[in-house]
């Protein structure tokens, strides 16, 4: 079981930038790939990003393909997501999941969850 804390969240204005943060407790880091979600009030939670327990791969939903970066430090047992030109959009709750599978863009293959940190981009 990895447990997870995102930190990072906060109030910006339309184009600006935030990086979240994801600090994993655990003996499996990584071997676990990691993913970023996220769920806007009264709407469905939808995957952002995604990037395998090496770095090699990396996924990104559409919506933010070109604006967000996801990235991990092995070492530190942390991932990040680096999120450009924000948009009021992305206002929502950012969750970060660990799955020890394959990498993918499905909540039902992640294992642990954070508890989320609020993302809130004004207009």
């Amino acid at each position: 079981q990895v447990q997870l804390v995102e930190s990072g969240g906060g109030l910006v204005q339309a184009g600006g930038s935030l990086r979240l943060s994801c600090a994993a407790s655990g003996r499996t880091f990584s071997s676990n790939n990691m993913g970023w979600f996220r769920q806007a009030p009264g709407k469905e939670r939808e995957f952002v990003a995604a990037i395998h327990w090496s770095g090699r791969s990396i996924y990104y939903a559409d919506s933010v393909k070109g604006r967000f970066n996801i990235s991990r430090d092995n070492a530190k047992n942390t991932v990040y997501l680096q999120m450009n030109s924000l948009k009021p959009e992305d206002t929502a709750v950012y969750y970060c999941a660990a799955a020890a599978g394959i990498i993918s863009r499905q909540q039902r293959h992640y294992n642990d969850w954070g508890q989320g940190t609020q993302v809130t981009v004004s207009s």
